[in-house]
């Protein structure tokens, strides 16, 4: 029965053993990855009882692999990645680098090539955005500042990993792989590079001039019928027939085609619907392709090789974590931000084992390689919310004990203070705005067209540095830290408007204010309901709930449309 319907009992299998396992990981605090991935190890080769069809399961972790990359350029922004450029950038490189270059001395002290040491050390040097924004997201950090600097550093990672995955099969006669790659036969290697990089530029420019002028035009035009099933099945279209074209046609990954596929999706007016509806397809083939990779492991490597397997967890838990704390607090942030960064990339995920795969398709990683970085991936991403759970006893504990730390913590930054030449006007009775977003700007906007002076304390310093340069009154730092509302004058101030939804911070900066200013009046957003029904119960200041002003606004505006008709009707009648 089995060998007859292989496609049918692989995903029975694979679904029912992952969702119980994915269930138990999330019972105990685990990401629910890690039940998927020893679900995998269940049903794979290397352990006894059911074994499912290996080369089945590989290729739909292929579409598993479009549907994710699909997903991460549906929330893929470039204004976000902009925001946090200036450490973003740097910052992802020189660590990609640094635990590259680990990862690349670890294996070649074992004996291996360099070629596949250079693999080895690629796929340590990649974290896990879906990990990532599961951490987050639990947290109620994905919004904050710490978390847009994560997510940005992430998103460098992944753009710089598609690239590898781009330039690895030309590379790989070159690299000592042991499957030959025809193209790169018979022509110099810079000459397979120029040409490689040709084709990627090409349908760059394709997706960017043309699909995202084609894409939302045809979006529109499905979703004009008024049918949702019309409208999945285009998003499910795209997303698999643009990948699969741009290995085709242009010899891109399924990675990367896809990834631009969701990228010029999120330039329409759908995209929020496109996620939407893409979301429980995306899930299911993730899971997929999470089991798939477990299949591949070899279990027996942590008896055979414990002293690899505790090598390749140290450089992913210890060496990527110090190299990024040392990093972020090189560009001036302060240690909460750098220890956020250096919880957020201590594991490894999705383009680890994209990387892993490829190299040992090319021939270019031995199988006990891609075993050891499933292993590192399992341990990693299992440890991963102890150490999200560890950052702020630690900051304390470190702040307590190292006065460099507390230098460090305290160190003068020209951006960290108000100016001395500041006007009085911005000193007393002023405004204090919190968080200078979407929803920030906007009440700036407001408040300047009516000549109110404010100070805006932001945690990008970025952000901060372009705010001063315009000639606006700015402060930079977290307003949960006391310092930085008694650098923005709290104590005189008339309001505290917090205009991010900080769920974490949000009290500390109201007991703050208080504190300082008793008198003060504070307003603040949130988007949970249940968090603005405690804070209003809490009395901590005027809570504007989102989707509650959505529609006070939407029925202001409609009794606006139809009072005149109204007061003209009670008129005549009377």
């Amino acid at each position: 029965m089995e060998d007859s319907i292989p496609l049918i009992t692989t995903l029975a299998a694979g679904f029912s053993i992952a969702l119980m396992l994915g269930f138990l990981a999330e019972r105990v605090k685990v990401p629910a990855l890690v039940g998927y991935l020893v679900a995998g190890i269940i049903i794979g080769p290397s352990t006894p009882g059911f074994v499912a069809d290996v080369r089945l399961a590989s290729q739909l972790s292929e579409i598993g692999v479009m549907l994710l990359m699909f997903g991460v350029g549906l929330h893929f922004s470039v204004n976000d990645l902009l925001a946090v450029k200036r450490i973003a950038v740097p910052g992802a490189l020189l660590q990609m680098a640094l635990a590259t270059v680990l990862g690349l001395l670890v294996a070649w002290w074992w004996g291996w090539g360099w070629g596949s040491s250079l693999i080895f050390g690629l796929a340590l040097s990649c974290a896990s955005t879906v990990v990532l924004l599961k951490a987050l997201e639990t947290r109620g950090a994905l919004e904050s500042m710490n978390g847009r600097i994560a997510v940005g550093w992430l998103v460098v990672e992944d753009l710089a990993t598609v690239l590898v995955l781009v330039l690895l099969p030309p590379l790989t006669n070159f690299l000592g792989g042991t499957v030959a790659v025809p193209p790169a036969e018979s022509r110099p290697l810079w000459t397979t590079i120029g040409q490689t990089l040709l084709q990627v530029s090409a349908f760059i420019a394709l997706m960017l001039i043309v699909g995202r002028r084609v894409l939302p035009w045809l979006l529109w035009q499905i979703s004009s019928t008024g049918s949702r099933e019309l409208f999945t099945l285009s998003i499910i279209t795209g997303a698999i027939g643009i990948a699969y074209g741009a290995a085709e046609l242009f010899s891109v990954s399924f990675a990367l085609g896809a990834f631009f596929a969701g990228m010029v999706m999120r330039e329409s007016e759908f995209s929020h619907r496109a996620a939407q509806e893409s979301l429980p397809l995306r899930d299911a083939f993730s899971v997929l392709f999470f089991v798939s990779v477990g299949m591949l492991f070899e279990p027996a490597i942590l008896m055979e090789k414990p002293v690899h397997v505790f090598g390749v967890v140290a450089i992913i838990i210890l060496g990527k974590s110090i190299a990024a704390l040392a990093l972020v607090l090189a560009f001036r942030y302060p240690l909460n931000t750098a220890l956020t960064v250096s919880a957020s990339l201590a594991q490894i995920g999705e383009f680890s084992f994209i990387l892993a795969g490829l190299g040992r398709s090319l021939g270019l990683l031995p199988a006990e390689g891609m075993s050891l970085v499933l292993a590192g991936a399992l341990i990693s991403i299992a440890l991963n919310p102890m150490l999200f759970a560890a950052i702020e006893p630690l900051r304390r504990w470190v702040l307590r004990r190292s006065k460099l730390a507390r230098r460090l913590e305290q160190r003068g930054d020209p951006y960290a203070e108000l100016p001395t030449t500041t006007e009085r006007k911005y000193l007393e009775g002023q405004v204090v705005l919190v968080g200078y977003g979407r929803v920030g700007k906007r009440i700036a906007s407001s408040l300047d067209a009516r000549g109110i002076p404010y100070v805006v304390a932001e945690q990008n310093r970025e952000l901060v540095e372009d705010l001063r340069k315009k000639g606006m009154v700015a402060v930079w730092g977290n307003a949960a830290d006391p310092s930085v509302l008694i650098q923005a004058h709290i104590a005189d101030a008339a309001m505290l408007v917090v205009a991010m939804p900080d769920s974490l911070n949000v009290r500390q900066m109201a007991d703050t204010a208080r504190t300082l200013n008793p008198g003060i009046e504070i307003v603040m957003r949130t988007h949970n309901e249940d968090e603005s029904l405690m804070l209003r119960k809490e009395g901590i200041g005027t809570v504007f709930f989102g989707e509650e002003e959505l529609a006070k606004s939407m029925v202001h505006h409609v009794l606006q449309r139809f009072a005149p008709q109204s007061n003209h009707s009670a008129t005549g009648h009377a």
